[in-house]
């Protein structure tokens, strides 16, 4: 989200989206998870390196922490048991 003209919009929309009911809400998660299945190889790996970037530095900053990766892996064994 570059720029304050797209973040207002995005606040906006979102906004709109969250006065939905929950069924209208479904519909519109639903649409807006198939299209990012639709995303070129190119772009979804453009988007991750984002996402990345995005979350080295909240890191950084202090605002996340780092999970060893032994108990990640052990928590998504027991999630998918």
């Amino acid at each position: 989200m570059n720029g304050g003209g797209k973040m207002s919009s995005l606040t906006e929309i979102l906004k709109d989206a969250m006065s939905l009911d929950v069924h209208d809400r479904a519909a519109l998660a639903e649409r807006l998870l198939a299209s990012l299945e639709e995303l070129s190889e190119e772009e979804a790996e453009r988007l991750w390196a984002e996402e990345a970037q995005r979350r080295l530095g909240e890191y950084r900053a202090g605002r996340a922490k780092a999970v060893p990766a032994e108990k990640v892996h052990e928590q998504a064994e027991r999630l998918f048991r």
